[in-house]
């Protein structure tokens, strides 16, 4: 397919052309691949699943005759392509076909598969970006996108896949690929976090992400993250933890969702993180064993389903606590307040060690 192209001069290192074509060309050169894991889990795919609706409403808007579409599409390219410069900003741009599309749908992917439902001889914009490979198109993608309103979540979870990122983006990309391990490796939260590769999880990544990247900030995993095999380490303690919550909270957790169990909720979930922090620095603990003795002493005091929560001068009944900010700190207040009593109570309880013990019989 070859098409007469106007370029633009913006980055040395990028092609970027523009020229009309109808949907049914463009989705001849190029396709939608929608976001995906495989089954050893590994991301495939970029584009969130389509929005019925959304797809309608345009759709019913293109079908009347006075319709106008000005927003492009952007397709990207990575090879199987040429351009010829014919000067004055005109370009020829060829497309090999011989072994199918070759583009992708970088952004637009609802204009068109919207487009695609319409009987009419409508020509759309269509701005071509070439990359150099396939990181740089999700690059571009991610940053393309970012200052749009998708769901941030699937954003998040393209973020470990992209390499020359804003220290912002790098910081939360740490966190996406220790949340997707958590959530596609044998760990105690396996299928648990809602993702959109794993719809069916129960909470939330961007709330594990939140826990993950306090703990990169301030937390264990500051430490942890700058060793060898630093990530595997992280996605190991936070299992080891959420395992210990498990059996503690075992009626409390499983077969529950966030509506029903406050302990699957962004309050519990962070301020339970909170916990997790108090017993990694201060007793060291690492194993299911030792977080589940250091969460021992929350049984009896909490009330992930039902009943009321007695904080300082407040009660709540379990179920009003909400993802806000200040009822997320009334909760791990509360929670991480009863761990740190219990471990002073610890420690006066301990027996003295032998060598002292000796010392003074002398």
């Amino acid at each position: 397919m070859t098409f007469l192209t106007v370029c633009a001069q913006q980055s040395d290192e990028h092609t970027v052309l523009s020229f009309a074509a109808t949907a049914a060309d463009v989705l001849r050169f190029a396709s939608i691949e929608r976001i995906g894991r495989d089954e050893q889990g590994e991301l495939n795919g970029f584009q969130r699943p389509q929005v019925a609706a959304h797809i309608r409403e345009i759709r019913d808007y293109l079908e009347k005759p006075n319709s106008v579409l000005p927003n492009p599409i952007v397709v990207a390219f990575t090879d199987r392509v040429k351009t010829e410069d014919l000067g004055d900003g005109l370009v020829r741009l060829s497309i090999d076909m011989s072994k199918g599309a070759p583009g992708l749908v970088v952004d637009g992917q609802q204009r068109l598969s919207a487009l695609a439902e319409v009987d009419r001889n409508f020509q759309i914009f269509v701005s071509v970006l070439i990359c150099r490979d396939e990181a740089e198109l999700r690059r571009q993608f991610v940053l393309i996108n970012n200052t749009k309103p998708l769901p941030k979540s699937l954003i998040y979870e393209l973020l470990p896949t992209v390499d020359e990122l804003p220290p912002r983006l790098s910081r939360r990309s740490t966190a996406a690929d220790i949340t997707a391990r958590l959530n596609f490796e044998k760990t105690a939260l396996e299928g648990r976090i809602k993702q959109h590769t794993q719809p069916d999880g129960m909470i939330a990544d961007t709330v594990m992400q939140k826990v993950i990247m306090e703990s990169l900030t301030n937390g264990v995993m500051r430490e942890l993250i700058r060793g060898p095999k630093g990530i595997g380490r992280c996605v190991k303690i936070v299992s080891n933890f959420f395992e210990a919550v498990k059996t503690t909270f075992y009626h409390d957790w499983h077969g529950h969702k966030p509506a029903t169990s406050r302990l699957l909720h962004g309050a519990g979930i962070q301020a339970m993180g909170d916990v997790m922090e108090v017993l990694a620095q201060r007793n060291d603990a690492r194993s299911v064993e030792e977080f589940r003795e250091g969460i021992e002493c929350l049984k009896g005091k909490t009330a992930w389903t039902s009943g009321e929560w007695n904080f300082d001068g407040e009660t709540r009944r379990w179920n009003s606590l909400q993802n806000v900010n200040r009822d997320v700190a009334l909760l791990k207040h509360y929670l991480v307040g009863v761990v740190k009593a219990d471990q002073r109570k610890r420690r006066k309880a301990a027996p003295a060690p032998l060598f002292e013990q000796e010392v003074a019989a002398e």
